[in-house]
C-alpha cells in the first residue's frame, strides 16, 4: 500500500498493510523542536538547522528525509501564519537550548527583569507581549491580557474578532500548500483554523494586540455557565463565518485534502472532565454538528476532534456529532482504557494517538518500557482498522532520543509480526 492507501483504510475501519504512523500533521501530534534535531542526528540526515514552525508549543517541521526514515505516512498543511499571527516565513537562525534551529522572521523576542522570554503578537514589540517562556523553559504560556469588563457593553462581536472570512491570500496558501502535501503520496489532514469552539489556547488570541471581549481562562470558564447565552451568540456567528469559509477552501483545495482538524477544544482532566456532558450537549454539540455536517454532504474528508483528558462520558456524543477521529487519546486518564475503548467505540471512531505515553513513559521509562507500552497499545486499537499510530500529544522537550527510537522500532517490529 502507499502511505495514503494505508492511512485510507485505517480511516475506513479496515486492516491496511501495517499501522500507519503520525508526527508532525498537526498542533497536537508534533515534536519538540529538539527531538526533532535529536532524531536527525540519530538517523544521520543532513546536519542543518529544524524549522520551529509551531512557536507557541516550539514544535519542530518534520521535513521529508526524517518522515522517510520514521516511516511516517500522513503530510500536514497548516494556516500561513502562527499562533503569535506573523507568517511562517523568511527564516533566521536561532540558539535555543544549545541547538541551532531557524525560526519565522518576525519571531521578535525580549527578556524581562525575570530572565523570561517575552514573544509578541505579529511581531510587533511596540505591541504588549502575548506571550512568555520562563527562563530555562521550552515552550510559550500565553499571557492573559485582560480588559475590565463592563456587563452593560460586553458584545459578542468582541470575541469574534479573530474569525472573520477567509483571504485570497489564505485560499492561495491552502491551495498551493494541500497540492504539494498531496504530491507527496502521503494522506493529508489539513488545520485550516477557525472551527474551534471555546478552545483555551484560543480564547487569550495571543495572536491579536489588543484583543477584547473575554480573555481571561478562568473568566471564560465562569462565562460557559454565568453568560450563556453571550457564549451561544458567539458559537453560532462563528459557525456560520466557519461554514462560509469551508465552501470557500473546499472549492480552494478540493479533494487534495483527507482528514481536518476540526477542534482542539479539551474537555477532559486527568480524572474528570471542564463540564458536564449535558453542558456539552447544549453548549458545544449543535455547533459541532452543523460543521461535521456539512462536511459530510459536501466533502470527502475525515473530520479530527482533540480533546486531552478523561473524555470518555462524551465519546458517544462526539460521535453522534459527526466526528470521524479522537486524539490524542489519553490512556493515563480516568476511564481511557485502551481495551475499553476499542471494545466499546472502535468500529464508530478511528483513535489517532494513544500509542505511548508522554507524561511518564516516553520521557521517563527505559526504552524496555516504551518497547512495551507501545507493542501492547498496537495490539489493541489495530484490530479491525481504526489506528494512526502517534503518541499520547506531542514529544516534548528532555524525551531521551533513545526512548524515541525504540518507539519507532517498536512499531515497526509489531508490523513485521503482522
Amino acid at each position: 500500500m502507499t502511505c495514503r492507501e494505508r492511512v485510507l483504510t485505517a480511516l475506513a475501519h479496515r486492516e491496511p498493510d501495517r499501522i500507519p504512523m503520525d508526527f508532525g500533521s498537526t498542533a497536537v501530534t508534533g515534536m519538540h523542536v529538539t527531538c526533532v534535531a535529536a532524531l536527525r542526528e540519530h538517523f544521520g540526515l543532513e546536519r542543518r538547522p529544524v524549522k520551529v514552525h509551531e512557536p507557541y508549543q516550539m514544535l519542530g517541521l518534520v521535513e521529508p528525509d526524517l518522515q522517510d526514515a520514521m516511516g511516517l505516512d500522513v503530510e500536514g498543511v497548516f494556516p500561513r501564519k502562527t499562533m503569535f499571527g506573523f507568517p511562517n516565513e523568511g527564516w533566521k537562525e536561532w540558539r535555543f537550548h544549545g541547538v541551532d534551529v531557524l525560526v519565522p522572521r518576525d519571531f521578535n523576542t525580549t527578556v524581562d527583569e525575570k530572565g523570561d522570554l517575552l514573544i509578541y503578537p505579529e511581531g510587533d514589540l511596540t505591541a504588549p507581549p502575548s506571550g512568555r517562556m520562563p527562563a530555562g523553559g521550552f515552550f510559550f504560556d500565553t499571557i492573559i491580557r485582560q480588559r475590565p469588563i463592563d456587563e452593560a457593553r460586553l458584545d459578542p462581536a468582541d470575541n469574534l474578532e479573530e474569525f472573520q472570512p477567509v483571504s485570497a491570500a489564505d485560499l492561495a496558501h491552502f491551495r498551493e500548500a494541500a497540492a504539494a502535501a498531496r504530491a507527496t503520496g502521503r494522506a493529508v489532514m489539513a488545520n485550516f483554523g477557525g472551527t474551534a469552539f471555546g478552545d483555551i489556547a484560543l480564547v487569550p488570541a495571543p495572536f491579536l494586540k489588543d484583543p477584547k471581549g473575554i480573555r481571561d481562562v478562568a473568566e471564560w470558564y465562569m462565562a460557559t455557565h454565568t453568560r450563556r447565552d453571550y457564549i451561544h451568540r458567539i458559537f453560532d456567528r462563528q459557525s456560520e463565518i466557519a461554514l462560509q469559509n469551508l465552501e470557500a477552501i473546499y472549492g480552494a483545495v478540493g479533494d487534495q485534502v483527507d482528514a481536518v482538524f476540526l477542534c482542539g477544544t479539551d474537555f477532559g482532566t486527568q480524572t474528570s472532565s471542564f463540564c458536564s456532558t449535558a453542558t456539552f450537549r447544549e453548549l458545544y454539540f449543535p455547533y459541532y454538528r452543523r460543521l461535521n455536517d456539512w462536511i459530510h454532504q459536501h466533502t470527502p474528508w475525515k473530520t479530527f476532534k482533540h480533546s486531552c483528558g478523561a473524555v470518555e462520558r462524551f465519546i458517544e456524543s462526539f460521535i453522534e456529532c459527526g466526528f470521524d477521529i479522537l486524539n490524542p487519546v489519553q490512556c493515563s486518564a480516568a476511564g481511557m482504557e485502551p481495551a475499553h475503548l476499542k471494545s466499546a467505540y472502535g468500529d464508530r471512531l478511528v483513535f489517532w494517538g494513544g500509542g505511548v505515553d508522554t507524561q511518564k513513559t516516553l520521557p521517563f521509562g527505559t526504552p524496555a518500557d516504551v518497547r512495551e507500552e507501545v507493542l501492547g497499545r498496537c495490539e489493541v486499537f489495530s484490530r479491525g482498522g481504526g489506528f494512526v499510530f502517534d503518541s499520547i500529544h506531542n514529544v516534548q522537550a528532555g524525551t531521551p532520543v533513545v526512548n524515541l527510537v525504540a518507539m519507532i522500532d517498536a512499531v515497526r517490529e509489531f508490523n513485521g509480526n503482522k
